[in-house]
């Protein structure tokens, strides 16, 4: 195992500078995630540690060693693609053994390791079998016992799920964390799903435009977002954003469509002050004393149900754990939980 540490990193393809200065402290053992919407330099920077994409600036550490310059193989890490990337010509055995059999490892060694693997992935029945015989998922778990052989200081994950169905993801999800916490090895781990940041993360790195808009744990960024971008990223559904004024007075609030919404002290704003007023789904409540808003369409999904909403100008989603009898059409009173609310600057975005 070893810590990484990305400092001031930059890459350019050309002319075109798709990572700006990322720096990213990675600890031993850690299990860390890189999130954030397609073309945000999450994977480019996932390769630049792997040794797959040269670096433009900056240094990538592993352990005590500045690995910039050395090939993939020479910088003790294994890779999971999301395309599995196994040898259709050899079987399940041959396909884990084949990266420490390059490297003349003795057979006695390399059939243990395989095993161990095997066994800790459930992969037994399967050894003799070849790839094309395998399900999604027993292929994904085939290209992680691969990685695990090798024993390496860190593992790096490359949207590995993203080939998989709903049901087989949220499984492969809860496996790839109770393997993490079996082996303790470092983790870098990419993906675009935020629920799959949130459920498996020490620590969320969420990224923009080839930026780090935040780093923290998956709570912190949940309860503490820094910006707009990384409120409206994290949480599913996504945090509702409305427009407004601040109000002072007695109730200090924010008018948004001529209604009052409540807000907590603790914000740093004056009266007059235009504002993003954030609240997530979840928060808001049915409440004789809330503002009127018009239902436009129901999701129920069992467990809870998801009520689309209009508000004036605004367009609102409100999430619901009870079972309630609603219909499109019907008029709800919503009101924030204002100890849970959120303000932001509109021109830099900034949580106030």
């Amino acid at each position: 195992m070893a810590q990484v540490a990305i400092r001031d990193v930059s890459k350019e393809f050309g002319a075109v500078k798709v990572l700006h200065g990322v720096n990213v402290d990675i600890a031993d053992g850690q299990f860390v995630v890189l999130v954030g919407p397609s073309g945000c330099g999450k994977s480019t920077l996932l390769r630049m540690v792997a040794g797959l994409e040269n670096i433009t600036g900056g240094a990538i550490q592993i352990g005590e060693r500045t690995v910039n310059h050395l090939p993939p193989a020479k910088r003790d890490i294994a890779m999971v693609f999301q395309n599995y990337a196994l040898y259709p010509h050899k079987t399940v055995r041959a396909n884990m053994a084949f990266a420490l059999k390059l490297r003349k490892i003795d057979s006695k060694i390399v059939a243990e390791r395989v095993d161990k693997a095997a066994e800790i992935l459930d992969l037994k029945p399967y050894l003799d079998r070849y790839p094309r015989q395998l399900s999604g998922g027993q292929r994904q778990r085939v290209a992680m016992g691969r990685a695990i052989v090798r024993d390496p200081q860190v593992f790096l994950f490359d949207e590995p799920l993203s080939n998989l169905d709903a049901k087989l993801r949220v499984q492969m999800r809860t496996e790839i964390k109770e393997l993490h916490q079996r082996l303790k090895t470092t983790t870098i781990y990419v993906t675009h799903d935020q629920v799959e940041a949130m459920t498996m993360a020490d620590k969320i790195v969420v990224m923009q435009a080839g930026r780090i808009e935040q780093i923290g744990a998956p709570l912190e960024l949940f309860d503490k977002p820094a910006n707009l971008f990384v409120a409206g990223f994290i949480g599913s559904p996504a945090m509702n954003m409305l427009k407004g004024v601040v109000r002072g007075g007695d109730r200090p609030g924010v008018e948004v469509g001529g209604v009052l919404l409540p807000f907590s002290g603790a914000h740093e704003v004056q009266d007059g002050q235009p504002v993003i007023y954030g609240v997530r789904p979840e928060h808001l409540q049915i409440a004789a004393d809330g503002f009127p808003a018009k239902i436009s369409v129901i999701e129920p999904t069992g467990s809870e149900t998801m009520v689309f909403l209009r508000f004036g100008d605004h367009e609102l989603t409100a999430l619901f754990r009870e079972r309630h009898n609603f219909k499109p059409g019907d008029t709800l009173n919503l009101k924030p939980r204002e100890d849970v609310v959120h303000l932001f600057d509109p021109t830099s975005g900034r949580r106030l």
